[in-house]
């Protein structure tokens, strides 16, 4: 069996990276340039920048702080901590999810049982009062989308979906972005994001549904971008569009 050889990108940016860092004169505490700035000079996109930016983080290089920039934590050496290279980049994942489940929710839309639209509602008083007590838990979140593509009744398509949570929670490049989401603000966003969901579901209207689960990781995706630099989020058009692409409904 032939195997497909796959690398990820972000370990190269974040080596450009350093070299900036090393030549560019930067002392600890200086501000890098803005993420704009940076993404245009290497001619990447701001989700593959960012992705750069928390392997520094990891290894201790820089600081992001949301809503002033990034800032120099430790000037390059061969001391450097080593990361792994082989961690999936998590825009990369988020992409591979809204790609995957926004067609998932469509399918689902179709098939979900009584049973299935039982254990969404149950999972979404969960998180609602989750979100009264302030507690911003994953499982909760992950037992959702688990579940609708449970409702597709395809086992391969449930697996699918539950490799990609199990790579996101062995992610140290997740684990340390999401240190930075420290308000309850965005998980009412995303719970209501659910809502919209299930509603989809409990109608059987396959678009709907398609939508909304793009839209709401869409949401994920905004906000993830937006704890990073000052730079308005939406300038970045090469990975996501706010509206899926033309996919005829399933049949």
């Amino acid at each position: 069996m032939t195997q497909i050889a796959t690398s990820r990108r972000y370990p190269e940016v974040a080596a450009e990276l350093r070299q900036i860092i090393q030549r560019g004169g930067f002392s600890v505490g200086d501000k890098m340039p803005a993420e704009r700035q940076l993404a245009e000079q290497l001619d990447v996109s701001r989700a593959l920048l960012r992705e750069a930016l928390i392997m520094l983080e990891i290894q201790g290089l820089v600081e992001v702080r949301q809503g002033s920039g990034v800032y120099i934590t430790r000037l390059p050496d061969d001391g450097t901590p080593k990361t792994d290279d082989s961690d999936i980049g998590p825009f990369e994942l988020m992409q591979a999810r809204q790609v995957l489940e926004s067609s998932i929710a469509e399918v689902a839309a179709l098939t979900v049982t009584k049973a299935d639209i039982d254990a969404l509602q149950r999972i979404l008083q969960i998180q609602e009062q989750e979100a009264r007590d302030g507690i911003t838990d994953y499982s909760s979140d992950e037992q959702f989308h688990l579940r609708v593509a449970q409702a597709t009744q395809n086992s391969v398509l449930a697996e699918s979906v539950n490799r990609l949570w199990l790579q996101r929670r062995a992610s140290p490049m997740w684990e340390q972005l999401h240190r930075h989401i420290t308000h309850t603000t965005y998980w009412q966003r995303w719970l209501e994001d659910h809502r919209v969901i299930l509603n989809a579901l409990k109608r059987k209207d396959p678009v709907a549904a398609r939508h909304a689960m793009w839209q709401h990781l869409e949401n994920v995706r905004e906000t993830l971008l937006a704890l990073s630099d000052v730079d308005a989020p939406e300038f970045d058009g090469y990975l996501f569009q706010s509206l899926p692409i033309n996919i005829p409904p399933a049949q």
